[in-house]
């Protein structure tokens, strides 16, 4: 049997970790649980922090989570055992929710790029980016709204039918949305008269 560059033959290796095993289950047999040292190295992460309840933002399913915050800043985030949708277990995205909120990298500037520019502009205000948006979908509303649709009924006649609608806007929901936010954006959407209204966690 040839041995691997470390010495270590593979009838070898499977001994040890063999040995290994039964070492470590007669340490849990001798009453050594690890849980209480696993417990431990947990609270010193989040010492001094203060637990708020949260919700993962990543899918409609609503996994809980604990964010610990201390002294104002988010130092760790981790599944809620008392939630009733997940029992304190989250997916790999979830379980990086940190690196999302704790970011370098993360954007937290509004980046506006105006026609035929070619580069961003980063002096914008987030409150000058919710008022552009507001006036472009006024501006794209005033010019595309239909009070009236003609089309013909089997007989051939032409017929008016009121409709009040836009058909140069669509909305695109998000699955994290909870139902008072879809509610909400529903009933504003068909003010506006928008007909395409979809909604991500059902594509």
């Amino acid at each position: 049997m040839m041995a691997s560059p470390s010495g270590l033959s593979r009838r070898e290796f499977l001994q040890a970790s063999t040995g290994g095993g039964f070492t470590l289950g007669s340490l849990f047999g001798l009453g050594m649980d690890l849980r209480a040292a696993q417990a431990e190295v947990r609270h010193l992460k989040i010492a001094g922090g203060r637990e708020v309840p949260s919700v993962c933002p990543y899918c409609a399913v609503g996994c809980g989570q604990l964010i610990t915050v201390r002294q104002g800043k988010i130092v760790n985030i981790e599944g809620n055992p008392e939630s009733p949708v997940s029992r304190g277990t989250l997916c790999p995205k979830g379980a990086a929710t940190y690196q999302l909120a704790v970011n370098e990298n993360r954007i937290t500037n509004v980046k506006y790029r105006a026609p035929g520019a070619t580069k961003w502009d980063d002096t914008k205000t987030l409150d000058w980016a919710m008022d552009r948006i507001a006036e472009l979908t006024k501006q794209t509303r005033d010019a595309t709204f239909q009070e009236f649709w003609e089309t013909k009924d089997p007989d051939g006649k032409s017929v008016k039918k009121r409709v009040n609608h836009t058909l140069a806007i669509a909305s695109l929901g998000g699955a994290t949305m909870d139902n008072e936010w879809n509610y909400l954006q529903g009933k504003l959407m068909r003010a506006l008269g928008v007909v395409a209204i979809e909604n991500q966690a059902r594509i």
